[in-house]
């Protein structure tokens, strides 16, 4: 970790190779006159919307809706199955059939499925709940993934990341659009930072909202979770021996250094002491079940993934395609990059995990590594 002086507070970065972006962006934030201590940016930080990817950002009575994002809930679930091998036909059969049973990219379920009904003071989830209740057991685009894996403790894990779907949209960008309204004058309208009093009725009504995403994210995982057990214990007989499931893009009323605060995580995920979490690599390299140290300087966090190093349509103009199909056949890595739309998720995309991990031994410990089987993504 290293110490970087600002204008305002101090940066403190896990990350040796942060991109200038990231860095401008974390200049802004550590501007804000309701930042508490310092903002700290985790190893796998790159430029996002206002806040960076793999920020964090402790705030005394203020909450911003672009420091959560618009996937609120984001999120990943590892399941660690009795299965101790699959073969590769075994698989192959398992995944087209996930593919058959789960909607992927921008595709719905053709029939509802049921979800909590929305809370009082909810007027964005009272809107879309119809909607969500089509959307709840899908996997949407980008980033999004199921992935199957060895793990290093003998037995066969399988991954779901996704989150909140257009529902988190939504509502980010309802509450971002207030928030812009209401502090028009306060900050400059390129940091993208616009802010809620996090007591006032708006406020209030935001994280109302945005704890109903989270808690819908989570079910989302879930519902995809026990569909994929269902394919693996008809083909295989497998069961569940262990389950995590944590979200990277939200906002938490935690206490650090003696003051209640507003924690948002963007691309972080929480590592207290003991608290177990999932940190993946890109879809050719290991992924990490890990326990977390309680690092009070990283306000208890860690990275949420190895962090991307080039944006999709940068993948799409610069990557080789041949190249990027051979490194996982390599592998011996079911996957499904076909053509060139297919490179903005590509190994080389993102950073080196190895490296990310070594940046941040002091967050966390390594309890389970995962090397991928086959990949489905969004």
């Amino acid at each position: 970790m290293k110490t970087i002086k600002t204008d305002g507070l101090d940066i403190l970065c896990w990350s040796n190779s942060p991109e200038e972006g990231a860095l401008e962006q974390a200049k802004n934030i550590a501007q804000l006159p309701f930042a508490h201590k310092h903002i700290a940016l985790m190893p796998d930080t790159h430029q996002g919307f206002g806040m960076p990817i793999g920020g964090v950002l402790a705030a005394v009575g203020h909450i911003i809706p672009n420091a959560v994002g618009v996937d609120i809930g984001c999120g990943i679930i590892a399941t660690k199955t009795s299965l101790t091998e699959i073969d590769t036909p075994t698989l192959k059969n398992v995944m087209g059939l996930v593919r058959k049973s789960i909607p992927l990219g921008f595709n719905h379920r053709k029939e509802a499925i049921d979800i909590e009904q929305p809370p009082k003071n909810a007027p964005v989830v009272a809107e879309q709940h119809k909607k969500a209740r089509f959307q709840v057991g899908t996997l949407g685009g980008g980033n999004h993934f199921i992935e199957f894996q060895r793990g290093n403790d003998g037995h066969i894990w399988f991954m779901v990341h996704s989150g909140s779907r257009n529902l988190g949209k939504q509502v980010c960008d309802h509450y971002n659009r207030l928030a812009k309204e209401k502090t028009k004058d306060a900050i400059p309208k390129a940091w993208d930072l616009a802010y809620l009093q996090a007591d006032s009725d708006i406020g209030q009504q935001y994280i109302i909202e945005m704890e109903y995403c989270l808690r819908f994210a989570k079910h989302n995982r879930d519902v995809m979770s026990q569909i994929i057990l269902g394919i693996l214990q008809n083909e295989t007989g497998a069961k569940t021996l262990d389950s995590i499931n944590i979200h990277h893009n939200y906002a938490g009323h935690e206490n650090h250094y003696g003051k209640n605060v507003w924690v948002h995580r963007k691309g972080a995920t929480s590592a207290r002491k003991g608290e177990r979490g999932i940190i993946p690599g890109s879809q050719g390299t290991k992924s990490y079940i890990v326990t977390g140290k309680g690092n009070p300087l990283s306000f208890e966090s860690c990275s949420h993934g190895a962090g991307r190093v080039m944006g999709r349509k940068q993948a799409e103009r610069t990557l080789n395609l041949q190249e990027e199909i051979a490194k996982l056949d390599a592998l011996g890595i079911l996957h499904g990059i076909r053509g060139v739309k297919d490179l903005d998720e590509a190994m080389s995309v993102y950073k080196n995990i190895d490296i990310v991990m070594q940046e941040q031994q002091d967050l966390v410990d390594i309890a389970v590594e995962l090397t991928p089987l086959g990949v489905i993504k969004g």
